[in-house]
């Protein structure tokens, strides 16, 4: 498979859409990376109640505003995405904390 054009180069709406499908394979593969990282905190963790930490929640967010406006982005926009994809982190790892502690019991 060649890979999809830059967004510069797309002449054609199917350009675009290889170029869209190229990226969100790519986002699927750090999701995976990511959630191996919920993995990991879920297995260290050693109390539910500090599954949910608001203050790094916080920082994540700020960082990634920070990145985006660097890069030229909307850093509420990405705010908005990354609330999101930080909450289902946090459900996930609790659903792994307490799996990994029903297993153990």
């Amino acid at each position: 498979m060649t890979a999809a054009k830059s967004p510069d180069a797309c002449e054609t709406m199917i350009d675009v859409r290889a170029g869209v499908d190229e990226v969100d394979r790519a986002l699927v593969a750090l999701l995976v990376r990511r959630f191996g990282y919920m993995d990991a905190a879920a297995r260290i963790k050693t109390d539910r109640s500090v599954v949910r930490d608001e203050a790094r929640k916080a920082q994540v967010l700020d960082n990634v505003a920070r990145e985006g406006a660097a890069a030229g982005l909307e850093p509420d926009r990405l705010r908005a995405i990354w609330n999101e994809l930080v909450e289902q982190s946090i459900a996930y790892e609790m659903i792994r904390w307490d799996g990994i502690r029903a297993k153990s019991a």
